[in-house]
């Protein structure tokens, strides 16, 4: 079974810092490349960021680039999103994927 779990939500204040995982599994993880989206409240879903399956190449949606780092361990089948300098607009769930398959999502909330 396909299944990519997102861990490391939070609450953080303007400013802060958050690393968010995405552990994969029922899957060869480094055939693919692999995704971050959100969904802020009231929303729909935002693009954030994409890895290609080696980590070679990165990709940032103009709201979070330089702000925002990702990456991914492909001997332990995980992705990661870095997040710095957090703002309230940042303020959703993040789900990762990979070929039209999603997490299940982890919550930040970005407030003072």
């Amino acid at each position: 079974e396909v299944q990519l779990v997102e861990s490391g939500g939070g609450l953080v204040q303007p400013g802060g810092s958050l690393r968010l995982s995405c552990i994969a599994s029922g899957f060869t993880f480094d055939d693919y490349a692999m995704s971050w989206v959100r969904q802020a409240p009231g929303k729909g879903l935002e693009w954030v960021s994409g890895i290609t399956w080696d980590g070679g190449n990165t990709n940032y949606a103009d709201s979070v680039k330089g702000r925002f780092t990702i990456s991914r361990d492909n001997v332990r089948d995980t992705m990661f999103l870095q997040m710095n300098s957090l703002k309230p607009e940042d303020t959703a769930v993040y789900y990762c994927g990979a070929s039209g398959v999603w997490g299940q999502g982890t919550q930040v909330t970005v407030s003072a």
